[in-house]
């Protein structure tokens, strides 16, 4: 996991804009860092190292070892570079070092991830004649690109991000893996002058910047709480290359369209796998599917951890891992890390101490504080790039912090669980809605006394979720106004400052609206999964530390995509398969959960009764710092959900934190 950067340009630059642009993201790699300049396209690199470039780096012998510090270059005047911060976990001598290029010098790389099956691949481009210094998966997507070009990326099994340079023909490739969980961005500035980068932050240190808020995105945020569902970002201007894409271009002349957005290629398609077999066969397989993944994220050369929450599918990725590590006798104490609360309605340590107590792992704890929220969050949202929309993060953030502290370099998470497993509550709406336009009465009733009996659902509820799902918009607006939920035209936004359509992202297609496994898909490729992604890359990042979702390993996805609705959802039960695929490994207990929490905090507590002055004084700054995007409503729905008037929600902090990021960033809104 790494950090990686880079411009081109017709026009010189001086070479201490990648430095800075580097020096912005230490936090993603405080372990080395390497840069590449060139003078010109046709003129050959300089290879330079920086302060924390080790010292045997630069006598490694290597063909992409440094040879001179920036320091001694960042006057000279340049027409492109590349630039990597490296966190060292495969690998860590100097052959890892980075950008690395091949033998010959031709090809060169800047990249972030992890290719998990690297092993496997080595071992097949050896026999095609490849031959390698070093032991990292770097090296390896280096030469697969060499061997198959854009095609290799269907051959990887991880996350990444990378960029490779070719001298000869003057081309630049950048590609990201399938879901996104690692971030690439791009912003043409003035000039024409491409540049990218691993976080938003890195362009405010190249000439030309000047943050300017992108309207469409930031309506999508505040008011239904989606960020990261199209190729846009909250600046104007700035596009991250969306998952299962890739970029080839002419680093000689790149073209960008009038709003500075650049033609990428899809090389990858979420498809949903066909699967035969009873229920029974499906659970063995997503058992032996799962393992296999988990196996595959422990590769690594340092401490690997894992969150817990004590729900279903951390304690599935603790106990799995449990058992893999027994089974390679690793001689290393395994560890968790957990946010807790001293608010029991959001408290999970009882399921934690459950699973702690059936694997023996070393357990670690933190009870994320009111009295800091607000200490923090300016930090927090620095790192996160965009806002972000619940003080859910600010708990991560705090887990990941005290894995930094306890040497953990490597965390294991469980993204994506939800979106492909049928996990949250929503889902039983498009349940419902299923049986009941196929006609199965009886059966609907009864599922939907199944989940009263499950999760407390009243007959009124459920058919508030059914209704969410089968309705059209224009019946759905005003009852979501009248419940006090998120609708389309909220008093306290100044829509027409903005300039945009009114209306709601999430918003599916009629073909979209039909099963469970549609709505899985919108989740798993752009309504839910990708946004907290992001959050999660930015909250370990921020304290070097590699996150690893193996529910993503998209042999898993297409899998589990693939299952009847009800081997995921059935009888008022979520994620039927994995609890069944689970039995035995995992405490009863756990297995038989119904509720659903997950690094939450105490946010309606916080600020209905810890805190209101300090909400209060947050959302009159927010407002006055928008510029008129924000009205005096804001303060009026803050005071009827402190009251108790309006349902609590997540808003108030959605709209907070964007204020918030506007001072962080000096982003202007007209």
């Amino acid at each position: 996991m790494c950090g990686i950067s880079g411009f081109f340009s017709a026009n010189a630059i001086q070479a201490e804009s990648i430095g800075k642009m580097n020096e912005l993201i230490r936090h993603r790699g405080p372990d080395d860092e390497g840069f590449l300049l060139f003078p010109s396209l046709h003129e050959a690199p300089l290879v330079c190292g920086g302060a924390d470039t080790p010292s045997n780096c630069f006598t490694a012998g290597l063909p992409y070892a440094p040879k001179t510090p920036l320091a001694e270059c960042k006057d000279m005047s340049i027409q492109a570079a590349l630039s990597h911060r490296r966190l060292a976990i495969v690998d860590l001598t100097p052959s890892g070092h980075q950008p690395m290029c091949t033998p010959d010098r031709r090809y060169w790389i800047v990249y972030n991830g992890e290719v998990y099956n690297h092993i496997e691949l080595r071992r097949e481009l050896e026999r095609c004649g490849h031959q390698f210094q070093s032991h990292c998966d770097t090296e390896v997507v280096l030469a697969a690109y060499v061997q198959w070009g854009p095609q290799c990326l269907h051959r990887f099994n991880g996350m990444w991000a990378f960029a490779i340079y070719d001298s000869h023909r003057k081309t630049l490739f950048l590609a990201r893996d399938r879901f996104g969980v690692k971030p690439l961005y791009y912003w043409v500035a003035p000039g024409g002058i491409f540049c990218f980068a691993s976080e938003i932050k890195q362009f405010t240190a190249f000439p030309g910047w000047a943050a300017s808020l992108n309207a469409k995105p930031a309506y999508d945020f505040l008011v239904w709480g989606i960020i990261d569902h199209t190729a846009q970002t909250m600046f104007s201007r700035v596009y991250q290359l969306s998952p299962g894409h890739y970029m080839y271009l002419d680093a000689q002349e790149i073209v960008s369209d009038a709003d500075g957005q650049v033609a990428s290629s899809q090389w990858y398609e979420l498809r949903a796998e066909h699967v035969k077999g009873t229920f029974e066969d499906a659970a063995q397989m997503f058992r032996e599917k799962f393992t296999d993944a988990v196996r595959l994220h422990l590769r690594a050369d340092v401490p690997v951890g894992s969150c817990l929450s004590g729900g279903l599918d951390s304690s599935s990725i603790v106990c799995v891992m449990n058992q893999l590590l027994r089974e390679q006798s690793a001689s290393q104490l395994q560890m968790s890390f957990s946010a807790c609360s001293n608010d029991k309605r959001v408290d999970e340590r009882e399921w934690i101490e459950e699973v702690v107590q059936a694997t023996g792992v070393h357990a670690h704890f933190v009870y994320p504080a009111l009295d800091k929220l607000f200490g923090h969050s300016p930090a927090i949202t620095w790192h996160q790039d965009e806002p972000f929309g619940s003080t859910s993060t600010y708990a991560q953030w705090s887990v990941f912090r005290l894995a930094a502290e306890n040497g953990v370099k490597v965390m294991l998470d469980g993204q994506g669980a939800d979106e492909q497993l049928a996990g949250y509550h929503p889902y039983f709406g498009m349940r419902f809605a299923g049986l009941l336009r196929t006609g199965q009465l009886l059966l609907l009733w009864k599922e939907i006394q199944q989940t009263k009996r499950a999760h407390g659902y009243s007959e009124l509820h459920a058919m508030m979720y059914m209704a969410d799902t089968m309705l059209p918009e224009r019946i759905k607006q005003p009852l979501r106004a009248y419940t006090g939920r998120s609708y389309c035209t909220p008093s306290w936004l100044n829509i027409a400052l903005l300039g945009v359509e009114p209306r709601n992202p999430r918003t599916r297609s009629s073909s979209d609206k039909e099963s469970i496994q549609s709505m899985s898909h919108a989740q798993l490729t752009a309504t839910n999964l990708q946004m907290l992604l992001h959050w999660e890359d930015r909250s370990s990042m921020a304290h070097s530390v590699e996150s690893r979702v193996p529910f993503l390993d998209h042999r898993l996805v297409e899998f589990v995509l693939g299952l009847p609705d009800d081997f995921k959802l059935s009888g008022g039960v979520t994620k039927r398969v994995m609890r069944a695929g689970m039995d035995g490994i995992i405490p009863t207990r756990i297995r038989d959960r119904m509720d659903k929490i997950g690094f939450a905090t105490s946010e309606e507590a916080w600020l209905r009764e810890g805190a209101p002055s300090q909400f209060r004084k947050k959302m009159q700054r927010a407002v006055e710092i928008s510029d008129g995007v924000l009205s005096s409503q804001c303060l009026t729905m803050l005071e009827d959900m402190i009251s108790g008037k309006k349902p609590f929600s997540f808003l108030p902090w959605r709209v907070i934190n964007f204020g918030e990021w506007l001072a962080t960033f000096s982003v202007t809104t007209r």
